[in-house]
């Protein structure tokens, strides 16, 4: 027989184990993703505090001959060496082979000290006797007028400083427009390309400017006298 009493008591147990499952259910649910309440809002970005201000540093600018300067990569023979050299000039004689592309500094007892030069283009070159008149460190440059006239674009007057044409070194020659000089463009040692003037790289010309006195002997030879590759290496 049909007892109603029990099927109610059955059915209220059936929906308490439902609810109880669904409670559950639920919980998992919430652990493993929790509902946003209010998801138009955006968490902001965590706080980055502020980077400290960096004192201002002026650039630098060389005042002193620089090897980074003269980086290139030079042919060994026109590196600065001491060889063989027969002579009879005095010790501290300068002499300019120019067709060679090279200058002496006389030592004596039959060596010199040879560096590599660069000199003057076709049409330039220039021979004689002359002397040390005057020397300067980071020297001016003033075009004098004939080389104005050939190239109009020069500035009438540079200050001395590494963006120089005459670099790092100049010893003047006689009363001539003539000079030993730097140079900012190392890669023209061993070239024609000077109107004139005998140029070295920065490091050897303040090498050679700390072994030269107003007064030294120069001498230079013609393009003409073009003598066999003197100076053997001795050391």
């Amino acid at each position: 027989m049909f007892n109603l009493d029990t099927f109610k008591t059955f059915s209220r147990a059936v929906a308490f184990g439902a609810v109880a499952v669904s409670a559950i259910a639920f919980a998992g649910a919430a652990k493993a993703a929790p509902v946003q309440l209010f998801p138009f809002f955006q968490p902001l970005p965590p706080f980055a505090a502020p980077q400290p201000i960096q004192p201002y540093q002026a650039p630098t600018y060389q005042t002193e001959p620089s090897e980074d300067q003269d980086a290139v990569e030079m042919p060994a023979r026109f590196r600065r060496q001491t060889v063989s050299y027969a002579t009879r000039e005095a010790p501290g004689t300068i002499i300019i082979d120019t067709p060679n592309t090279y200058l002496y500094y006389v030592l004596g007892n039959g060596q010199a000290l040879r560096y590599g030069i660069g000199v003057g283009r076709d049409g330039f070159t220039w021979s004689g006797t002359q002397s040390v008149t005057r020397k300067a460190e980071w020297p001016a440059w003033t075009p004098p007028p004939e080389m104005i006239a050939r190239q109009p674009y020069l500035p009438r007057h540079m200050a001395g400083g590494p963006g120089n044409p005459l670099g790092a070194r100049a010893m003047y020659l006689g009363g001539t427009i003539y000079r030993i000089h730097g140079t900012n463009a190392p890669d023209t040692i061993g070239k024609r390309v000077s109107s004139g003037c005998i140029r070295l790289t920065n490091d050897d010309v303040s090498d050679l400017y700390s072994r030269v006195n107003v007064g030294t002997k120069v001498i230079v030879l013609p393009m003409t006298e073009r003598r066999a590759e003197l100076g053997t290496v001795t050391r």
